[in-house]
């Protein structure tokens, strides 16, 4: 199994310690860091592999895996669609006939409010510092562009750090991007609007999609 996106190993080293084969990409070199201090402490037999690479051109031969995940909005982070055509293409070339692919997407972004300057959390660091995420959102309609713009401010005694970056994700109607999958060279297996597998409906909290390789 491929992990796109696998960032800090929030999925990767869970899966990883179930027994699952898995290996995770992500082109964020501090991320990844995280994610291989936190592999490090598997028993070495259950140990991911962790790459660093871009999901658009895979350092990866054709057809070595049997499935491949992209979690949590992963698809919506490729904001035009030369780069959305180039990771579909990647991964039905890393994919044998009948290979899964399971999508996560985040619904209907573009009609989230536009706000300024909201704390969105407050709490104790590990080291016993105060840390505040302070998140503004904007929106880019005519691209279908949604950018959250985060401040993250830790305190420690009279010493104050910001650290500050900025997220951007498309959103693509639920319809859209199943015929973009379909174009793509793969079939739609199942679709769900809930973890649990619930029936998909405009109003899902979360729509999931199962596609297997042409």
């Amino acid at each position: 199994t491929l992990e796109l996106g696998c960032g800090t190993g929030r999925l990767l080293v869970p899966l990883a310690r179930a027994g699952v084969a898995i290996t995770g990409v992500d082109l964020s070199r501090p991320m990844l860091d995280r994610a291989h201090a936190r592999a490090v402490r598997l028993p070495r037999v259950r140990r991911p592999g962790i790459v660093r690479a871009d999901i658009r051109a895979l350092p990866f031969a054709a057809r070595r895996f049997g499935a491949v995940m992209a979690p949590y909005g992963l698809l919506q982070s490729l904001v035009n669609d030369r780069d959305l055509d180039a990771t579909l293409s990647e991964v039905r070339r890393l994919l044998p006939k009948g290979g899964l692919l399971g999508v996560d997407l985040v619904p209907d972004l573009e009609t989230w409010s536009e706000y300024t300057g909201q704390v969105s959390l407050r709490g104790r660091g590990l080291s016993g510092s105060i840390v505040t995420l302070v998140e503004s959102v904007r929106q880019d309609r005519r691209r279908r562009l949604t950018i959250f713009d985060e401040e993250f401010v830790e305190r420690r005694g009279s010493t104050t750090t910001r650290h500050r970056f900025s997220l951007t994700f498309r959103t693509l109607p639920f319809d859209e991007m199943l015929a973009r999958l379909r174009d793509a060279g793969f079939r739609i297996e199942a679709t769900a609007g809930t973890y649990r597998g619930a029936r998909w409906t405009p109003e899902s909290d979360v729509w999931l999609v199962r596609a297997r390789r042409s």
